[in-house]
């Protein structure tokens, strides 16, 4: 199993019922797309499992799922905590100027006059756009930048891992 082959997209919160249905989390956005994914590998502290997705629907604020094989509390008790993993291979392919987060992470950016301000740390989702968290490992300091493509966002490389935004280290000072 490669590590990179795989990303992570949820986790089992706890069980619903007893008939073996679970509460999910849900990293996807919007949260009912970890639906779209059947094959979930489960990575818990005592291993891994494959379970393939039966049923699934959003209850509530939340979601659940029911897991084939697993038709019981008990079992499902069991998967308490385990994260949600899927294969990359079964992402939905995103039109061209489009990227997943993970994609984005790590990568380094710089402004347009080819200043280094570091690489991305995490991404994170305010409501009105999501925010690049980046971090310069020089100096020690994060610095926030909107993700707002042609606006803020300029190119995106994901051959050169790079990102050219329209900002200044001093907009966070």
């Amino acid at each position: 199993m490669v590590q990179d082959s795989y990303i992570h997209v949820g986790q089992i919160q706890g069980v619903f019922g007893i008939k073996g249905w679970l509460k999910i989390f849900s990293h996807c956005r919007p949260k009912e797309q970890i639906f779209e994914y059947l094959n979930w590998q489960l990575r818990a502290p005592k291993g891994v499992d494959t379970y393939e997705l039966q049923e699934a629907k959003p209850h509530g604020s939340g979601l659940i799922a029911k897991l084939k094989y697993v038709d019981d509390r008990t079992h499902a008790e069991t998967l308490k905590g385990a994260e949600i993993w899927v294969a990359k291979s079964e992402l939905v392919e995103l039109k061209e100027d489009e990227h997943y987060w993970f994609e984005l992470e790590g990568l380094k950016v710089i402004n347009e006059s080819g200043e280094y301000l570091g690489h991305i740390k995490k991404l994170m989702e305010t409501g009105a756009n999501d925010v690049l968290v980046v971090s310069n490992e020089t100096d020690q300091t994060e610095i926030l930048i909107p993700y707002i493509k042609d606006q803020v966002i300029k190119h995106v490389d994901l051959e050169q891992n790079t990102i050219t935004v329209d900002w200044l280290r001093d907009y966070s000072l």
